[in-house]
């Protein structure tokens, strides 16, 4: 009789342990889900935001299916994990937006960029290059490009990187000599000069725009000479017109 209690007591308590571990199990499954379609809900946040910007830069088309596809395989991964009607309809819109981009369409010119107006659309586009170098590198990490096209296309966008770079540099520099601060004028120049000068390989922009910058430093440095001339014209003149007038205020001499 004990003994069949103690059997029963026993089944009883393995029952409910097993029970708790299939339930954590589960707990532990559905949060495990939950994770993965918050993480798959990021990148596609994160790409969009990349591609809109994209879609405003002289990139190649290449680069907007790369995107495009990133974007394609998120969703697929988040319909797995949490099938709904409107990831449905989204899966199906990046399938035929990718269906139609032409790859073979040549890659605009980077002498078509135009520098963002203010400071605050400059930065937004600095990192948006940015974030589209390390997409690139995650999808060529991944495998889902050649090394080839990584390449190619990380090579143009390091060329735009440099473009906004100096570009921006060379603005604040015409902002800091029209507000008589010759001297950041100058470091913004010698900024924009080094990072030219250091870019391999060079093309016609890096050698074009170093001699253009070069001249507008020579000549920055010519009006900052001008004006330290004439600096010193002026304190020479107040010291004369301050001997002067110590002169005629000084005691009489008693002949």
């Amino acid at each position: 009789m004990y003994t069949v209690v103690i059997l029963l007591i026993a089944i009883v308590i393995i029952a409910g342990i097993s029970a708790s571990a299939v339930q954590q199990h589960k707990e532990r499954k559905e949060s495990q889900r939950r994770e993965e379609v918050s993480r798959q809900r990021a990148i596609i946040n994160e790409t969009e935001n990349a591609l809109t910007a994209a879609q405003q830069m002289p990139v190649s088309q290449q680069l907007i299916a790369i995107i495009s596809r990133r974007i394609h395989n998120s969703l697929k991964k988040s319909l797995q994990q949490s099938p709904n009607i409107d990831l449905k309809k989204r899966l199906s819109e990046t399938t035929n937006s990718i269906k139609n981009i032409d790859v073979s369409e040549p890659t605009p010119e980077h002498s078509t960029f135009k520098l963002p107006e203010n400071d605050k659309a400059i930065i937004k586009y600095i990192q948006a290059v940015k974030r589209l170098r390390v997409i690139l590198r995650s999808e060529h990490g991944k495998g889902n490009i050649t090394p080839k096209v990584f390449s190619t296309e990380d090579k143009n966008l390091e060329r735009l990187q440099l473009r906004v770079n100096v570009e921006t540099l060379n603005k604040r520099a015409s902002d800091a000599i029209s507000g008589s601060m010759h001297g950041s004028a100058r470091q913004y120049l010698e900024k924009a000069v080094n990072a030219l000068k250091t870019h391999k390989p060079q093309d016609d922009y890096t050698t074009i725009r170093t001699a253009e910058l070069k001249a507008k430093l020579i000549g920055l440095e010519e009006t900052m000479k001008q004006s330290n001339l004439e600096q010193i014209a002026v304190e020479k003149e107040k010291e004369k017109d301050s001997g002067d007038i110590d002169e005629l205020f000084a005691p009489k001499k008693k002949w």
